[in-house]
């Protein structure tokens, strides 16, 4: 694999080589299955796909140097236009799956989650990713949607890796809406989580979601930090 995955507007800045366990799990041969709950536009969903296999840009032969290892990527987001735009034009439409979904509504979320899962055996994702998605979700649901987000990740996902936007990014989206003329984020003066985001976010994994940190891989290019953990508690047969 190449070291960094950093294509071209990209908002995640670098994802790094991760742990080849993730790849060959014991047991079968089965592959990896990932939870991308947050929606990377679809290009960057592809070039992620693509730097997990350690696929070239715009290789898309099921002869590429990543074949012999399955990737099963769901992506997720709110807005089903997009949705639809990332469906029509995905270059690997039996590898990555794009759906309509607000993760944050268990009547929504829970029967699709299992089905998908259920589709390949599993109870779980062996990796899920979360770029740039936290600040959205604290935002708009507050401090115990945030907790509530974070300890659902935990509980669907073996490993995640996080993106935190640090608080400044908190403060300038708010600022958008001033200037835009529109009320605040409903939760924004609120919030008691604050400060210094990837230090909150990895205390909230690490002590309320039986998680442990496995790595922090620095800052990416948006001077975000880039944290990957690993659950600690057995997981039930058929998961990772």
């Amino acid at each position: 694999m190449n070291p960094h995955f950093s294509p071209p507007g990209a908002q995640c800045g670098s994802v790094p080589d991760l742990p080849e366990s993730l790849f060959s799990p014991p047991g079968a041969q089965r592959g990896s299955i990932s939870l991308n709950p947050g929606f990377l536009p679809q290009e960057l969903s592809v070039a992620l796909y693509q730097h997990l296999l350690g696929l070239q840009d715009g290789d898309s032969s099921p002869e590429a140097p990543g074949a012999g290892r399955e990737l099963k990527l769901l992506c997720c987001d709110i807005d089903p236009e997009l949705i639809r735009r990332a469906q029509q034009s995905s270059p690997f439409p039996a590898s990555i799956s794009f759906a309509s979904l607000d993760i944050m509504d268990p009547a929504a979320r829970e029967p699709f989650l299992s089905s998908f899962l259920q589709r390949f055996g599993r109870s779980s994702f062996d990796i899920g990713f979360c770029m740039s998605v936290t600040m959205w979700i604290h935002l708009h649901h507050g401090d115990r949607g945030l907790l509530e987000f974070l300890a659902l990740l935990a509980s669907l996902c073996t490993f995640l890796l996080v993106e935190p936007q640090p608080w400044r990014c908190y403060r300038a989206a708010a600022r958008r809406l001033r200037r835009l003329g529109r009320r605040d984020f409903e939760h924004f003066r609120s919030l008691r989580i604050n400060g210094d985001m990837a230090q909150s976010v990895t205390r909230i994994l690490t002590q309320e979601c039986a998680m442990e940190l496995v790595r922090c891989f620095g800052s990416t290019a948006w001077d975000r930090s880039l944290l990957l953990f690993r659950a600690t508690r057995a997981r039930p047969e058929g998961s990772a």
